[in-house]
């Protein structure tokens, strides 16, 4: 009855999905990519597949396609004889998926119509389906199960806003999570958090985060300045990194940084917005603010001089986040300053950059927790605090060096989350 009442649903709001998501593709700039939303993959690209076996994996967007990243690293080096399909529910998703190595074939998530998912399972023909974090859709899952394809839940988190949800809706999501084989959470708290909303306790599993098992290391000075030679950043500036923002945080970085200018002449923000889509919004809030700002994509005009203090850089690229963490001397993590619960504290740490955080971190309340209890970084309690954290930063070198140091060590002595993955999802290949 459940699955009845939920495909009349879906016819019922057929005709507005389609104008939500023209509406999304058009603000948004994405393309519209209906065919492969409805589950029709162009017939050369299913030809990148051959007759090998498929392992099909769902990162809805950026943050789940870094975290997946070792995951598929390991299971490329452990089935070579596999052809590997990575899926994305957004252009920016896609686009970073599109850059790794390892997948044979990039494609847009379906719509949860019964015909999409019919069509897509059978041009696709899996033989595991991953599915990262938490995505949970009855017709794809139900169809997967009937078809007798295992699905993996990796890397399992539910944050404390998104379980009062899940439990208001357990009569919707239970369907679906009783059809996953197995669900690999990274705590025993959102093990229990899981099975409170109706997955079967023998299924769900404690495996770990696989965010700490991304590539770490030591950005030595020689390989700083060479990244800072391809971005215009003189040496002698002290570059702070401020990563996936949201709207009402660039605002507040940019007053601290602003009152910063005034105690020093050698300092440099880098503005990394979650979403690069938002350039036209920044860009005019940077021309009311009255700084001096050069975008990314203009970087490679003739005749760009190096960047001087008090200038920025804002990033309207994908995928270079990373990049410009390793290059800073700190990074500030956005999604903290507001109540939008945080982001991965751990890439920063990662190349030993020590990164500073706002109170609104419940998405990663573990990962802050560790960063804190291992000092590498810092934790600022109210926005007034931000500027003057950050000086604490600017005025010593050395604690800078520690806590990423620091950092490095906790990148070191919690990994494993991969091998444990990989263990659960043998038993289906």
């Amino acid at each position: 009855m459940f699955y009845l009442i939920y495909n009349i649903l879906w016819l019922v709001l057929f005709v507005p999905v389609l104008l939500f998501n023209l509406y999304r593709s058009i603000k948004l700039g994405w393309p519209l990519a209906l065919a492969e939303r409805f589950g029709r993959i162009p017939r050369p690209d299913l030809a990148k597949l051959g007759k090998r076996p498929v392992i099909w994996l769902h990162a809805v967007s950026v943050g789940e396609a870094i975290a997946a990243r070792p995951l598929l690293r390991a299971l490329r080096s452990r089935y070579p004889d596999h052809a590997f399909v990575v899926s994305s529910t957004t252009e920016t998703g896609k686009t970073m998926a599109a850059g790794f190595s390892e997948p044979d074939l990039c494609i847009y998530f379906p719509f949860d119509f019964l015909p999409a998912v019919r069509r897509v399972l059978a041009d696709v023909r899996p033989r595991l389906i991953i599915i990262m974090e938490t995505e949970i859709w009855p017709n794809f899952t139900r169809e997967a199960a009937r078809r007798s394809i295992p699905l993996l839940l990796a890397n399992g988190r539910i944050s404390d806003r998104s379980f009062k949800r899940y439990l208001r809706f357990r009569w919707f999501f239970s369907h679906a999570l009783q059809l996953f084989s197995t669900l690999c959470m990274q705590s025993e708290t959102v093990r229990g958090r899981i099975i409170a909303i109706g997955a079967h306790p023998e299924r769900v599993v404690v495996a770990g985060n696989l965010k700490y098992d991304i590539p770490f290391h030591r950005i030595s000075e020689a390989e700083k300045a060479a990244l800072r030679r391809r971005f215009n950043i003189p040496d002698e500036l002290i570059v702070i990194t401020a990563g996936s923002t949201h709207p009402g945080e660039e605002e507040l970085i940019l007053y601290a940084y602003r009152d910063l200018l005034v105690q020093y002449d050698h300092l440099l923000l880098i503005l990394a917005p979650r979403h690069p889509q938002r350039k036209p919004e920044i860009t005019a809030l940077l021309e009311r603010t009255g700084m001096r700002f050069r975008c990314r994509t203009e970087l490679e005009t003739p005749g760009a001089g190096p960047f001087r203090s008090g200038e920025v850089l804002l990033l309207d690229t994908v995928g270079e986040l990373m990049t410009q963490y390793a290059l800073a001397d700190l990074a500030l993590v956005g999604g903290s300053l507001m109540p939008i619960g945080g982001h991965n504290l751990l890439e920063p740490a990662s190349v030993g950059v020590p990164s500073i955080f706002g109170p609104h971190m419940s998405n990663f309340r573990e990962i802050a927790a560790l960063v804190l209890t291992y000092d590498a970084g810092l934790q600022f309690a109210t926005t007034q605090h931000l500027a003057g954290t950050l000086q604490s930063l600017i005025d010593d070198p050395d604690q800078r060096r520690r806590l990423g140091q620091n950092g490095l060590r906790m990148m070191r002595e919690n990994g494993g989350a991969t091998e444990r993955h990989l263990e659960f999802i043998a038993r289906y290949l």
